[in-house]
């Protein structure tokens, strides 16, 4: 393991340490890779520590859906609402919008379901694989899944996602409010409609599961090394990663997976994506502030409770507020006290706030795949909401186009390219 030294040569250099990183760099040690780790700071201390820690393989349904912007613009000027812009940012994330809408039409809507169905279903066949491994299964656990409506009008709203969701073989069930009390005790009368989920799974601690990875990769051989990567080029058969500090690692691969930092670095290779940065933010309460039994999504007001290792977990919403603008922690404070009065009897005190940078993009699939100057370049970046719970499947697809072999689905669809 080399902390500090000078590295001039290495085989796979992976450049991110999230989950999508070091889940790609387990899987390229299991094929026979020697790994380089390259990190800017702190292993797993990016949008890996602070997500709720859902596997949220039925997650099929794209964010822009058909009339998502009839609603955008009442989101948009409650600046707490489930979905804000900070006026300071309106003008750079304008381009992005666009975008979003043109991937709400009922064609793309179709193709992204369809490419999130083949997706999900790779990540959750990845997933029991990785939870099946001694040094990981204690992070996950199975402690189903309640998705809560405050209306049967807003429930029927939901129903064809739903559908979908049965159509592509996930089991569950519609629930009344006595079976609502015996999977979760104690919430607010108002909840009589939901959905449960029997499979749903919980990641106890996504920041020492990621980090867990980490250590486990560099044990079995990897180095390791602290540094931001400014530049990727090619010269002549080799890639060159340069850093900030001038040194420069030479590497016959180099795996992409720098999250909301990766755009820069794509561009250095001639690829201009329309990376954004959806800044979410949570709070994370103490062991015993309340018994949740298991992940609740308040479905109607974009945000999830989840149960941690480590206390419970409160956030969610989207603030398009790039990665420079300071963070506004009113967020966590107006999702914390609607988790007061939705689980009337949670403790909210001594709780620690947190935000992060999800990597976003307009249609909300990622992107996965060789860049546009260099088939030794893979692209893994750009899974919004669902990069742990795709990171597995994310990490076989990465392997398989680094030692060139067919991919287990197409990944035509996350091409860099697409928005051209």
């Amino acid at each position: 393991m080399d902390r500090n030294g000078s590295q001039r040569k290495c085989e796979v250099l992976v450049i991110g340490t999230g989950i999508i990183g070091v889940m790609s760099a387990l899987y390229l040690q299991n094929a026979g890779k020697s790994v380089t780790l390259l990190e800017r700071g702190e292993i797993a201390r990016g949008a890996s520590a602070g997500n709720a820690g859902i596997l949220a393989f039925p997650e099929i349904i794209p964010i822009p859906a058909p009339g998502i912007m009839k609603k955008a613009p009442k989101w948009l000027i409650d600046p707490l609402g489930p979905l804000s812009v900070p006026p300071a940012y309106a003008h750079r994330i304008a381009p992005w919008l666009w975008r979003f809408w043109k991937a709400s039409s009922p064609r793309m809507f179709e193709h992204g379901m369809r490419v999130q169905t083949r997706m999900m279903a790779l990540a959750a066949k990845e997933m029991q694989h990785v939870a099946a491994m001694p040094e990981l299964s204690s992070f996950i656990s199975n402690t189903g899944t309640l998705d809560l409506y405050d209306s049967a009008t807003s429930f029927d709203a939901s129903s064809h996602h739903w559908e979908e969701k049965a159509k592509a073989g996930f089991v569950f069930s519609r629930i009344q409010r006595n079976e609502i009390d015996e999977l979760q005790p104690g919430l607010a009368p108002q909840f009589k409609h939901a959905i449960y989920t029997p499979s749903g799974l919980q990641v106890g601690d996504p920041h020492e599961f990621t980090k867990a990875i980490a250590e486990l990769v560099i044990a079995r051989g990897a180095s390791f090394r602290n540094g931001e990567a400014v530049r990727i080029q090619t010269v002549g058969e080799s890639t060159i990663v340069t850093l900030a500090n001038g040194d420069k690692i030479d590497a016959d691969k180099v795996i992409l997976a720098a999250g909301a930092w990766s755009k820069p670095l794509a561009a250095s290779l001639g690829n201009t994506v329309p990376l954004e940065t959806e800044r979410g933010y949570n709070t994370t309460l103490p062991a015993g502030s309340f018994d949740l039994k298991r992940q609740i999504y308040f479905n109607d007001h974009a945000f999830v409770v989840t149960p941690l290792s480590s206390g419970v977990r409160v956030g969610g919403a989207v603030e398009l507020g790039g990665l420079d603008l300071p963070p506004n922690f009113r967020r966590s404070e107006a999702m914390l006290k609607k988790a007061s009065r939705f689980l009337p009897g949670l403790k909210t005190e001594g709780g620690q706030q947190w935000m992060g940078f999800r990597p976003s993009l307009p249609d909300t699939l990622p992107i996965i795949g060789p860049s546009r100057a260099t088939r030794s370049v893979i692209y893994a970046f750009g899974h919004g909401h669902l990069g742990l719970t795709q990171s597995a499947a994310t990490a076989r697809l990465v392997t398989e186009l680094v030692c060139e072999r067919d991919t287990s689905v197409p990944v035509d669809p996350f091409r860099a390219n697409r928005f051209s």
